[in-house]
């Protein structure tokens, strides 16, 4: 009988351009999953180059974006269309969460990607992480606690 344990794949989704504010954010979120253990497989995907099947098998998602005109970039935005109806009704209570860089105050990013991940039936294990201006060490520390903390929950399986 094989008693090894079950990896729990955790998803990190992201927009923003290579070595933006938000790929700071997320190198940070990706050092605190990996720092939880060997029962996490992370999985970190641009939002474009992630679909529908990544996200189905994911245990739990971690969601990055940069603020854009008030709103989440145009690469999750693209990645919602693309896996909204693949995904509807198959995702109930899945953990969740999110960091967002901003230039202004972020508030309209956080309230349209809460409610588009509502649609899904996501659940926030957190309050999403909310950047505004510079990347501080301060914010990759929170980053970093973010990531930890989503790894750590589904490998403990009380996520």
């Amino acid at each position: 009988m094989d008693i090894t344990p079950t990896r729990r794949r955790l998803l990190i989704v992201y927009g923003g351009r290579p070595g933006g504010r938000t790929e700071q954010l997320r190198r940070a979120a990706e050092a605190g999953v990996r720092s939880v253990g060997s029962g996490i497989e992370l999985v970190s995907r641009h939002a474009l180059a992630c679909g529908p099947d990544e996200l189905l098998t994911a245990d739990g998602i971690l969601l990055g974006t940069p603020e854009h005109f008030g709103y989440m970039s145009g690469a999750l935005k693209d990645f919602f269309d693309r896996t909204f109806y693949p995904a509807e009704g198959r995702m109930q209570g899945r953990p969740y969460a999110l960091f967002v860089s901003a230039g202004t105050d972020g508030t309209g990013t956080v309230r349209s990607v809460e409610r588009i991940t509502t649609g899904y039936g996501w659940t926030a294990i957190a309050p999403p992480l909310l950047v505004v201006g510079a990347v501080t060490t301060t914010a990759l520390q929170q980053a970093e606690e973010l990531g930890a903390t989503l790894g750590a929950g589904l490998e403990a399986g009380i996520f």
